[in-house]
């Protein structure tokens, strides 16, 4: 991964050690769903209770988008971006560069969101 990345307003908001952060997210909301489902399976709960597998998959699904796409949503809605170490955020300066991060941010929430709603489909339907 290059470390050279730069601000770049609705589509680069975050470096390589946000980046890794929102990766390990990933990670932990893959094993949650998994864990999830397993015990919702396990326990031959109702169809639409499998739909609790909606929120582990949402962890996954939002860290996964947001380490893809290197823009955090939060700090697209906040105004701030961080391409240095962890929690050295800095304010976005343009009222146009502010409009579209938060219009990325808005992409990402409902990429996610279907991300997070297909994996508790085909969980329902098991």
């Amino acid at each position: 991964m290059s470390s050279d990345l730069t601000y770049i307003p609705g589509t680069c908001n975050i470096g390589p050690s946000e980046i890794k952060r929102r990766r390990s997210v990933a990670y932990l909301g893959a094993v949650l769903t998994i864990i999830t489902t397993v015990a919702l399976l396990a326990t031959h709960t109702s169809h639409l209770v499998h739909f609790a597998v909606f929120i582990p998959a949402m962890i996954f699904s939002v860290g996964l988008v947001q380490s893809t796409k290197k823009f955090c949503f939060a700090f697209g809605l906040s105004g701030v971006f961080n391409l240095g170490a962890l929690g050295k955020v800095e304010r976005v300066a343009s009222k146009e560069a502010r409009a579209a991060d938060r219009a990325m941010a808005l992409r990402i929430l409902f990429q996610s969101t279907v991300i997070a709603f297909l994996i508790s489909a085909i969980v329902a339907i098991l």
